[in-house]
Order: structure tokens, then C-alpha cells, then sequence
């Protein structure tokens, strides 16, 4: 046992340990946006399954908080939503639907902005710094994954739901009943590794064309110094 733990990349183990905060920013932001809106739209469930808290152990998936630790693309629990409610069943889905991806690039926006004020008025000069700013800068990046990943047009995703409120009602929830063999696809892919790949791509992108956004807060953090 003892040559297994010394075998052990603690680095790794390290960089996973360091993400599980910016993951669980994220995810739980990720779902209690889609509670919020629906709220809005008078759906009352998910407040009423105490999905609109920002307790942790509400929203978790240990496994999808792994993956978002891990490889940059994860998820929680979905936050029950009933169409039912809405005055427009299909426009309520997909601005619900939107209200999470809106979320983490606002999310990544905000948390880009703080390392360049970070940059700007500490450098990398002291642990303390360092530490938030490598935070801040992770939260960035996984909250743009969870937002590209959850865009992705197979259902159940996000994306699914938007890009059918094009249709027609009657297609729009024929299609919707297809959701289960669209997280079927999605864990084929997942496991396949075909997924993360071209995911990962297009987040490593946007979040270049982002930057721009950190260099921002560095420059207004060098003028206030």
C-alpha cells in the first residue's frame, strides 16, 4: 500500500483538489439559474424542492462534480421543471433552458475580469494572491466548458431545447420525448472520448477571443496602483 501512495502524482491530485470549488461554482449556479427563471415564468418546483439554495448537497452529482474537476465538462442534479406552468410552454422551456449557459459566461466574464484585478494590484507575488487568482482564473475557464457543453443540440442538454423551440408544438414535444436516447448518445460519446476533444477545442477558443476581458481589469487595477 505504501508504494502505491508513493506512486502517486500528487500534483494531479492537487490540480483536481483545487478545481472542486470552481466546479461546484459552476454547476450549482448552472442549475439554480434555471430554478430562478422558471420561478419567474411561475413554475413554483423547483423552490419548492429547495433547488433555488445554494447548499451544495442539493445539486450535487458526485460524478458529474468529478468530470467538471477532472476534464472541464460535468453536471448536477437537473433542476425539475413542469411546462405546465408557463402562460407559453415551449418559450418558458427554452428561456429556462437558456438561463444556464447565460449564466456561466456571465460567470466567466465577472471571474476573468477579477484575476486581471488580481494580476493588476498583486502579481503572482504571494501565495494568498496566487492562490485566488488561479481560482478565479479556473472558475473562468470551467464555467465557459459547463456553458459550451450544456449548448451542445442533442437532447436533454440546454442547447436541445432552445434550438427546438423553433419548431413547431406539436414537433417540439415529440422530440422531447426522445430525451433519454440523447443521454444515451451523449455517454457513448462521453466515454468514446469523442466528445471532449472537439468540446474542448471550441472552450479553449472562446475562452483565447475572453481574455481580453482580463486584460481589462489588469489595466483599470494599474491605473487605480
Amino acid at each position: 500500500m505504501g508504494e502505491v501512495f508513493r506512486n502517486l502524482d500528487w500534483s494531479v491530485l492537487g490540480n483536481i483538489a483545487l478545481s472542486i470549488i470552481p466546479a461546484l461554482i459552476c454547476v450549482i449556479l448552472h442549475e439554480i439559474s434555471h430554478g430562478v427563471v422558471a420561478w419567474w415564468l411561475g413554475d413554483p418546483t423547483a423552490k419548492s424542492a429547495g433547488r433555488l439554495s445554494l447548499n451544495p448537497l442539493r445539486h450535487l452529482d458526485v460524478v458529474g462534480l468529478l468530470f467538471m474537476a477532472t476534464v472541464g465538462f460535468g453536471w448536477a442534479k437537473p433542476v425539475p421543471i413542469d411546462p405546465r406552468y408557463f402562460k407559453n410552454p415551449k418559450r418558458g422551456m427554452a428561456l429556462t433552458a437558456l438561463a444556464g449557459p447565460v449564466t456561466n459566461l456571465l460567470i466567466t466574464v465577472v471571474m476573468l475580469f477579477v484575476y486581471g484585478l488580481i494580476i493588476g494590484f498583486f502579481g503572482f507575488g504571494g501565495a494568498v494572491a496566487a492562490f485566488f487568482a488561479t481560482t478565479a482564473l479556473t472558475t473562468a475557464y470551467l464555467s465557459l466548458s459547463l456553458a459550451v457543453f450544456n449548448l451542445i443540440p442533442i437532447p436533454p442538454m440546454d442547447g436541445s431545447k432552445v434550438l427546438f423551440s423553433l419548431a413547431s408544438d406539436e414537433t417540439y414535444f415529440k422530440l422531447m420525448r426522445y430525451e433519454r436516447f440523447g443521454t444515451i448518445l451523449i455517454l457513448i460519446l462521453a466515454v468514446s472520448g469523442k466528445l471532449w476533444g472537439p468540446l474542448g477545442s471550441v472552450t479553449q477558443k472562446l475562452f483565447n477571443a475572453f481574455l481580453i476581458i482580463a486584460q481589462k481589469g489588469f489595466e483599470l487595477a494599474r491605473q487605480i496602483v
